[in-house]
């Protein structure tokens, strides 16, 4: 009788994430998507954690596993464990998103969905501040995110905005040093048509990533309040 999941050696030294039934973590992934659009976002995040605690049961104890990405099951497994860490992220369970993002670098160590980032989130609101300075190297300098984590945690250890970081988050990456300023970030029509549009404007994508962390910025507020003086 064929195993409902098994992870199947390649010549790559990865490994394909074979699976039916709940291991089916492709249909997974579809099922909490369509749970989520409908509004059951409880269920679509149960849904996904469920799913993680599955792929942990596979996992060998001894053994360095690391899916291949170009395999549509597997693939589907790391984004199940990327969306869960987003979930336990949104809801300030830190550490959980924080554990479920190492695991997924563990298991694709190229870092396709770049979870580091939000890692890096993770750990200065953890105040893990040398496992921040470990992970901050793999963050793009190409990301506004950077530059938001490095003014942050630098305003975390000295009390003040790094000014250098400042000056560059205003002048490289003005639409986000004007967004974190506002007032208000409203998800208007024109967001949200900009945002699902297939070229999205800077405007757009920095409002995302307000949106995308505005649950830390409720709980450090002082942050925010230093960068609108």
């Amino acid at each position: 009788m064929t195993p409902r999941a098994q992870l199947n050696p390649t010549p790559d030294q990865t490994f394909e994430l074979i699976g039916s039934g709940p291991y089916d973590f492709n249909k997974v992934l579809t099922d909490a998507r369509t749970l989520q659009e409908r509004g059951e976002v409880e269920a679509a995040c149960n849904h996904r954690y469920q799913a993680f605690q599955r792929l942990m049961a596979l996992l060998p104890d001894d053994e360095e596993v690391i899916l291949e990405w170009n395999h549509r099951n597997s693939r589907a497994a790391l984004e199940l464990l990327h969306a869960s860490a987003i979930d336990h992220f949104l809801i300030g369970d830190f550490e959980m998103s924080a554990a479920l993002l190492e695991l997924l670098l563990e298991l694709d160590p190229e870092d396709h969905l770049e979870g580091s980032t939000l890692l890096a989130f993770d750990y200065q609101a953890m105040d893990e501040q040398e496992l921040f300075d470990e992970v901050i190297n793999d963050v793009s300098d190409k990301q506004a995110e950077r530059v938001i984590l490095m003014l942050w945690a630098g305003f975390q250890r000295e009390g003040h905005l790094p000014e250098g970081e400042l000056i560059r988050l205003r002048d490289r990456f003005a639409p986000y040093y004007r967004e974190f300023r506002a007032d208000e970030h409203p998800a208007d029509e024109a967001y949200l048509r900009s945002i699902e549009s297939e070229r999205p404007t800077p405007e757009a994508e920095a409002r995302e990533l307000w949106l995308r962390t505005e649950s830390l910025w409720a709980r450090f507020p002082d942050f925010i309040e230093a960068l609108k003086q």
